[in-house]
């Protein structure tokens, strides 16, 4: 006993926390300083939401009296939908359209712009304004350009000696004119990602490729798309993910007409909780349309990353 109450007599004091410590306590609270309002607003206008969406989909409700418990009753009536199911069609038509659409445009404005000419900061940015635009403003616009009687596009046409055309209020040519204008709005996005990758790409490939005789058809067939791959995939994702999301050009536009020709599953969702104020089986298609998105997402990387292209 007495050993025992000498040893912890003259066992050490615990050292105190060093200037190193102390630095690094101060520099992980004063990240968190900056980093935690936003956190805090991330989670509650993010994730919070999401849950409680996902509680609403098992209730019939209509945003004032008391939700109903009904189980899985919504996502069970999901596939007896027409109208989920021209929705889908219509959504699929959108992205398929848009997807190749905005990649292909975007490469080769990419490549135009990565040229040494006069004025290229100009073209540069004329070809970026309409991605910053409000697609509000850019649906509006789109209402005055491809209106069948004063429009622009039809006067172009008149003038040209072709006959005129219904566009936005026409049911075979509403999705594709909607088209038109997200590729517009859209491709600046793409066009300044190609941009910075084509800057990126070794000067010495290119080179290499040259002196052996290469021209330029072959250098960018064989050397720079190569490169440009994880880019593309990114791309890919990203516009998929917007054509699967898109709302307010079509809201600005033809309000999913005419004849619902244009209605997506994004409008359809608004029509739902909103307009016919069944909010939880609005939510039940939210939710079936945020687990597509995720499972394309998933597989599009996951392929990529098991060929050995990571983009992400």
């Amino acid at each position: 006993m007495t050993l025992t109450f000498a040893a912890s007599k003259y066992a050490p004091a615990p050292a105190a926390a060093g200037p190193r410590t102390r630095r690094k306590v101060g520099r992980t609270l004063t990240g968190w300083a900056f980093a935690g309002p936003a956190t805090v607003i991330v989670v509650g206008l993010s994730l919070f939401p999401a849950v409680w969406a996902f509680f609403i989909s098992r209730t019939k409700w209509n945003g004032i009296a008391q939700p109903q418990d009904i189980g899985w009753a919504n996502y069970e009536r999901l596939a007896q939908d027409p109208d989920l199911a021209a929705a889908a069609q219509h959504t699929l038509v959108l992205t398929l359209l848009f997807v190749p659409g905005s990649i292909a445009l975007g490469l080769l404005l990419a490549i135009a712009l990565n040229q040494r000419i006069r004025l290229i900061g100009f073209y540069r940015t004329c070809i970026f304004v309409p991605y910053v635009a409000s697609a509000a403003a850019t649906g509006i616009l789109a209402g005055y350009v491809f209106n069948p009687q004063f429009g622009l596009a039809n006067e172009a046409l008149r003038r040209a000696g072709l006959p005129a055309q219904q566009f936005l209020e026409s049911p075979r040519q509403a999705l594709i004119v909607v088209c038109i204008v997200a590729l517009w709005g859209e491709v600046g996005f793409t066009s300044v990602v190609y941009l910075a990758a084509l800057q990126d790409v070794p000067k010495e490939l290119i080179e290499a490729a040259t002196v052996d005789g290469a021209g330029r058809w072959r250098v960018l067939r064989s050397v720079t798309l190569p490169q440009l791959r994880p880019v593309t995939l990114f791309a890919t994702v990203w516009q998929t993910i917007t054509a699967l999301q898109l709302f307010d050009l079509i809201y600005t536009t033809t309000r999913g007409g005419p004849m619902n020709s244009t209605q997506t599953v994004v409008y359809y969702v608004y029509e739902l909780a909103f307009q016919t104020r069944r909010l939880g089986y609005g939510a039940a298609v939210a939710y079936v349309l945020f687990a597509v998105t995720l499972l394309l997402t998933t597989l599009v990387i996951w392929r990529s990353r098991h060929q050995g292209e990571e983009a992400f």
